[in-house]
């Protein structure tokens, strides 16, 4: 599913999307179960047509058949697995975006936190639109929409929709970009990493900047550095477990309950994956425990 481009250069629609997104907004409280003939004959398409989107949406995790009546229900595996957020990132398409995030929530009902990340990916009107809907769904918040390289358009972003914006990831200067962003008014969450902003110690100096205005900084990515920033910071909400197939797994690292739990080990370690040297080895990370094998 995605977006084509038309021979004049303006974005056009994708049929299949536009089908995937009707057979999902189908779906509601009132109706939890449709079969195959019913999509079909809702859409007017054939019926082998609708068996092959649906099958498309239940292998990506969207749907679910049920195994008495052979019809389909709304099911993310993550649910299962003990997530207790969800952060969506979608195709980029702010209206097409604003219907699914609002189908995701249909879904899940209101207790469960619910994040959208925009990649950078909108300008300022498109951005505002989707907004509003994610506003409208409850959404915790709106995580890069735009380009990080202009405060000014965040700025006004804040101003005009009411869901809380996660702002200043991948933008450079690290803290003292951050501050930028927070002396504007825009920030509800910024965003800290090892990675991106400037090491522990950078990460830690956006943790505490955050703290000082009572705004909340939410750790960037999965892995070692990620669970150690997690666990040093007191404003933060969530540890960030990335889904990276259609086949839904949980880290070792992320309990049946949805937890993260402090590492063991001493140290941070060192990451797995490289061919260290062997008086080196031994600082490997184990990935059960995110703790270095001393």
């Amino acid at each position: 599913m995605g977006m084509s481009r038309d021979g004049d250069g303006r974005t056009g629609t994708s049929q299949s999307l536009e089908r995937g997104l009707a057979i999902l907004s189908s779906f509601s409280a009132e109706r939890r179960l449709i079969g195959v003939s019913e999509v079909a004959r809702e859409l007017r398409l054939t019926r082998s047509t609708a068996h092959r989107y649906i099958a498309t949406l239940a292998q990506l995790g969207y749907l679910h058949q049920d195994a008495l009546t052979r019809k389909y229900v709304l099911g993310p595996r993550v649910l299962e697995l003990g997530f207790t957020a969800i952060k969506l990132h979608a195709w980029g398409d702010a209206r097409a975006d604003a219907q699914l995030c609002q189908i995701v929530r249909a879904h899940v009902g209101d207790d469960l936190d619910l994040m959208y990340d925009g990649s950078a990916g909108f300008d300022l009107v498109d951005a505002v639109y989707l907004g509003h809907a994610l506003a409208d769904a409850g959404y915790l918040w709106y995580e890069e929409p735009i380009r990080e390289f202009s405060v000014t358009a965040y700025k006004w972003l804040s101003e005009r929709v009411r869901v809380p914006l996660c702002v200043a990831e991948t933008s450079d200067g690290v803290h003292l970009n951050t501050a930028d962003f927070v002396v504007s008014g825009a920030a509800s969450f910024v965003r800290t990493s090892a990675e991106l902003r400037g090491g522990i110690t950078g990460a830690m100096r956006i943790a505490h900047l955050a703290d000082a205005f009572r705004l909340r900084a939410e750790v960037h990515g999965m892995g070692n550095y990620s669970q150690h920033l997690c666990m040093a910071i007191p404003n933060t909400t969530y540890y960030e477990s990335l889904v990276m197939s259609t086949e839904v797994t949980r880290e070792a690292v992320v309990d049946a309950d949805g937890l993260v739990h402090a590492p063991e080990g001493v140290g941070l370690g060192l990451p797995a994956g490289p061919e260290y040297p062997p008086t080196l080895r031994h600082l490997v990370i184990d990935a059960t425990t995110s703790a270095a094998i001393l």
